[in-house]
């Protein structure tokens, strides 16, 4: 391993779209590790230690995402002067000024990287305008500074979306005067960079993290043991069972669907359901862990998700800090559960009018128009539905919003638009149902059930990359389905079937029992830690193909 790292040495300080740097990587346990040994000379020394862990942030971030570590600087520069403006500015009219500079900084530098080709398609299926996006940072760049970016596509920076509402948290949490701005540029760059979590979450907010930049370094013997735990747990999850899953399954599956039957097709989506969350949740478990060696904690996000009983209690499991994050930022401000703010129907009209102008046929935005009178009447007439609009209608825009925000294309619009009407639907049903689902285990077992079906349902739309390719796929379970292969299809899949139902029967083992298991990992003797971490590399290093699969939300 160490003549490894020495012959490869030169390649450590350049980037590798081939190859970028993440927590799979052996290069970034042997980095982490060097990165190690420097924090320990600085740790006792505030200002240079969160300088310290900027710059090499920075340096984890090139490694992974090139040059956009720029956009990064960028980002971090103008949300720091704007922090101090808003702070020392009395006025409301102008806070609210400062707040709009934010906002329209951010989310233009997130819809130029993230959204131009969905767009793009808007303009040209509804208006029939030929735009075709063109890279002008990277065409000025290779002008003027004779670099060679690639000029033929917008590339997307790896975690911008994470980052962005970071960075807008911290100014709404100024304009809320829940948090004071920080002295230090290089401060506020870690807090935006802190490389752990910076390419796929959590999501920190400044008021619970920047605290923490102030507070003495400070590792218990059970904070290591913590760290160690989460550390191992979330890489067994990334590589034993969420890569082993997609590669031997479900990528197989959705790759060409129509060579399987209707069984492997729904298997496939409940494979997929395991996947992401292994995924997703190993990544922020071994953000988790790798924070807290460096003494700084980071949120929880997820809390066993397919123990869910219902879609809203789904929601308040999973991805929390993004869930939180919607929930105080965006739904609470148009107005909650209250009413429809003046945004909230500006929102609907314009999606009503886009979808409109995008149908292929003339009855489409008549129909509209024909909903939207009769839903003007019904608010105008019947107070009853009047009060069950203004109650969801901001519910709804929330969860399309959020899932505009995990990918630009009308299928991640519509699996938020399902999460919605799931949620709205169980309000619905909560108050007609005949059983309370926490009076009794049958009546859990229903309510997760359901609730598991419909979320993985969904994620027909969450993983395919067209809205035909997510229909097809449930097509096949109902017209391809045949009960009489069912014996070859679990014979010949038994390995990968065989690790997902181990990994939905852990998932769904009671808390009490989990935290029993961890609390006896940290309180073992070191030694005993130390070989079980061994024991796991070793693992994970036979488990480890040359196809491992890329981080999932990366692409967010």
């Amino acid at each position: 391993m160490i003549e490894l790292f020495f012959r490869d040495f030169p390649q450590i300080w350049s980037f590798s779209s081939n190859s970028p740097l993440n927590f799979t990587s052996i290069f970034f346990w042997l980095l982490f590790g060097f990165s190690l040994l420097f924090y320990a000379l600085v740790y006792r020394k505030t200002a240079l230690r969160n300088a310290f862990l900027f710059f090499i942030s920075l340096f984890f971030y090139y490694k992974t995402s090139g040059v956009f570590f720029i956009l990064l600087i960028f980002s971090t520069l103008v949300d720091f002067a704007i922090g101090h403006g808003l702070y020392r500015t009395l006025s409301i009219w102008k806070r609210q000024v400062w707040v709009a500079i934010s906002v329209l900084v951010n989310l233009s530098v997130l819809s130029y990287f993230k959204y131009p080709y969905f767009i793009s398609d808007f303009l040209s299926e509804g208006f029939n305008i030929n735009w075709d996006p063109m890279p002008v940072h990277a065409i000025w760049s290779n002008a003027y500074l004779g670099t060679d970016f690639i000029e033929s596509k917008i590339l997307l920076p790896v975690g911008i979306s994470f980052y962005t509402f970071q960075c807008l948290s911290y100014i709404i949490d100024i304009y809320r005067r829940k948090i004071e701005p920080v002295k230090s540029p290089l401060d506020f760059g870690f807090y935006v960079s802190f490389f752990p979590q910076l390419v796929a979450g959590p999501i920190v907010r400044a008021s619970e993290f920047i605290p923490q930049l102030y507070k003495p370094y400070k590792l218990t013997r059970a904070a290591f043991g913590l760290a160690l735990f989460w550390i191992i747990n979330g890489l067994l999850k990334k590589i034993v069972l969420a890569d082993y899953v997609a590669t031997n399954f479900a990528d197989r599956v959705f790759a060409q669907p129509t060579l399987y039957s209707g069984l492997e097709c729904l298997l496939a989506l409940f494979a997929y359901s395991l996947q992401v969350y292994a995924d997703f949740s190993g990544y922020t478990d071994v953000a988790i862990g790798v924070a807290l060696l460096m003494g700084f904690t980071l949120t929880k996000n997820f809390n066993s998700p397919y123990k869910a009983i219902n879609v809203g209690d789904f929601w308040r499991r999973w991805h929390i800090s993004l869930s939180s994050w919607l929930r105080d930022y965006l739904y609470i401000p148009l107005g909650g559960n209250r009413e429809g703010s003046f945004a909230s129907y500006i929102i609907v009209f314009t999606s009503f009018f886009a979808l409109a102008i995008m149908a292929e046929s003339w009855k489409v935005p008549i129909f509209m128009a024909i909903f939207l009178l009769i839903v003007f009447f019904l608010t105008r007439w019947v107070t009853a539905f009047r009060k069950w609009l203004n109650t969801n209608i901001n519910l709804m825009l929330t969860m399309l919003l959020g899932g505009l925000w995990h990918g630009s294309s009308w299928n991640f619009v519509l699996w938020g638009g399902l999460n919605g009407l799931g949620i709205i639907f169980y309000k619905f049903w909560k108050k007609i149902r005949p059983w309370n689902p926490k009076a009794s285990l049958l009546g859990r077992t229903f309510g997760i059930s359901t609730t598991l079906l419909f979320i993985t349902f969904t994620r027909a739309w969450f993983r395919s990359e067209t809205w035909d390719n997510a229909l097809l796929i449930l097509t096949r379970i109902w017209t391809a389905f045949d009960p009489s292969i069912t014996f070859d299809i679990l014979s010949g899949f038994w390995r990968p079937l065989s690790l997902m139902l181990a990994g939905y029967l852990i998932h769904w083992i009671p808390e009490i029992q989990k935290e029993n298991y961890r609390r006896k990992f940290i309180n073992s003797p070191l030694l005993v830690q130390w070989c079980s971490v061994l024991l796991v590399v070793v693992v994970l290093y036979q488990a480890m193909s040359s196809d491992s699969q890329p981080f999932i939300y990366f692409q967010f």
